[in-house]
């Protein structure tokens, strides 16, 4: 099939370099002609594991390209993914859909024929009826052009897996016709027994919005009972390996850690909040903010465990913090819980470096007062303190014998749980982890 996806960014490149993977001729769309050129030439713009090697095998063979012309996207395909950013609005709770409109009002006139318009991005329920009504009023082809919406559920550091081989398909849909030419988009994934779900637009407009918020309050009720777990002595870990078996509760998702963080999560669990505040579901918001204040108290709860590892405050302490992304495999630094975590220390006096494998660029337009480091070894030089806050492989698998000789003190304060702790140890390093007891 011939199909556009409108808006290049961490939805937009992963999900075109995806769908010209399966099979389609891809036309990406954005306003950034920088961006654009970028693209074409085969080079990847953001980090997003995978993706650079689909976004030049696709570009060279000519399967995929990029524009800037909306024109030229709706002559050349009748199926147009909507993937533009929604992110939060002025009042801090709700979508701003503004550029999901004006996409939608800057396409439309060129909508000469019957069209399938399949939104991906996250937005408010209600917003696909708005946006077919706006279609069919401002489009040539009027009640021609139908509305699908189609959520998204990427990780990101894992988007090309999860659009290749995700554990679903949503799909919410005005009409059987709407529906078939969604069969036929997601035909290859199909076939290898990925389930779809078919719906009308409001239930798979909530499903995403319910799905991240029940992610998030899972996040918030770990991190909630390792707070539990620092005040009596016990061990966070062994807690999460004996309650996840239990099939009703499950150990995806419960790993205690700095909160959750990017550019979906957050946003994605206040905007539900908000939703079931504006539908008169008090207790569910009630029960919703709850889990957003936990997260809120991250960066807190990680500063008071590193000052009772220091045994004393973090003013003028140097400390290096391994990590800059909200999480691993992407250079995504939106809301992330390490930067947070490094800009509480900076404000308090500490001289803080932040190193990451990928994110130290991003990270330093977003936050220019914090020093940053390049290389592993480099950023623990005469430092008094090492705070790991993102999961990447690199500090997993960092030597800490090797690094015990170029720090002015070998502590370490682990806030993922991501180090064998006994290893460190015994390389002369004292280790304290999120939620679990202090050991000599």
């Amino acid at each position: 099939m011939r199909v556009s996806v409108i808006g290049c960014g961490h939805l937009g490149i992963p999900h075109a370099a995806a769908m010209a993977e399966i099979g389609h001729e891809v036309i990406g769309v954005d306003l950034d002609q920088a961006k654009i050129d970028r693209l074409n030439a085969g080079e990847c713009p953001i980090y997003e594991e995978g993706l650079p090697e689909l976004l030049a095998a696709h570009t060279a063979s000519g399967r995929l390209r990029f524009t800037t012309d909306l024109a030229e996207a709706a002559a050349f395909a009748d199926v147009h993914f909507l993937a533009v950013g929604t992110p939060i609005d002025a009042d801090g709770r709700s979508y701003d859909t503004g550029q999901v409109f004006g996409v939608a009002r800057a396409l439309a006139p060129n909508l000469i024929r019957p069209c399938v318009i399949i939104g991906k991005s996250t937005v408010t329920v209600g917003t696909t009826r708005d946006l077919a009504a706006l279609l069919a009023r401002l489009a040539p082809a009027g009640d021609g052009v139908e509305v699908v919406w189609n959520p998204e559920f990427l990780r990101e550091g894992h988007a090309i897996e999860d659009t290749l081989r995700p554990d679903r398909i949503v799909a919410g849909v005005p009409s059987q016709h709407a529906e078939d030419v969604v069969r036929e988009v997601y035909a290859p994934l199909l076939r290898d027994q990925i389930p779809l779900f078919v719906t009308d637009p409001a239930t798979a407009e909530l499903i995403k919005g319910a799905a991240n918020a029940y992610l998030g309050m899972k996040i918030s009720f770990i991190n909630g009972v390792a707070d539990m777990c620092a005040a009596a002595g016990a061990d966070i870990q062994q807690l999460t390996e004996a309650i996840g078996v239990d099939p009703r509760i499950g150990k995806g998702g419960l790993n205690a850690g700095p909160g959750y963080g990017g550019g979906c999560l957050p946003k994605d669990v206040r905007a539900f909040t908000a939703s079931a505040r504006a539908l008169g579901a008090t207790a569910a918001a009630t029960l919703l903010r709850a889990a957003e204040q936990v997260n809120e108290s991250r960066p807190a709860a990680a500063l008071t465990l590193i000052e009772q590892t220091l045994g004393r405050a973090v003013d003028g302490v140097k400390v290096t913090v391994w990590g800059a992304s909200f999480k691993a495999g992407t250079d995504d630094v939106r809301e992330s819980p390490a930067l947070a975590i490094a800009t509480l220390m900076h404000q308090r006096g500490a001289k803080v470096t932040v190193h990451d494998p990928h994110a130290v660029p991003t990270a330093l337009l977003r936050h220019p007062e914090l020093d940053y480091a390049e290389d592993l070894e480099e950023s623990a030089k005469s430092r008094e303190l090492i705070v790991l806050a993102t999961e990447w492989p690199q500090f997993r698998d960092a030597d800490p014998k090797a690094l015990a000789t170029v720090v002015a003190n070998p502590t370490l304060v682990d806030l993922r749980n991501l180090l064998d702790a006994d290893v460190w140890r015994a390389a002369g390093w004292t280790v304290r982890q999120l939620g679990r007891p202090a050991q000599e």
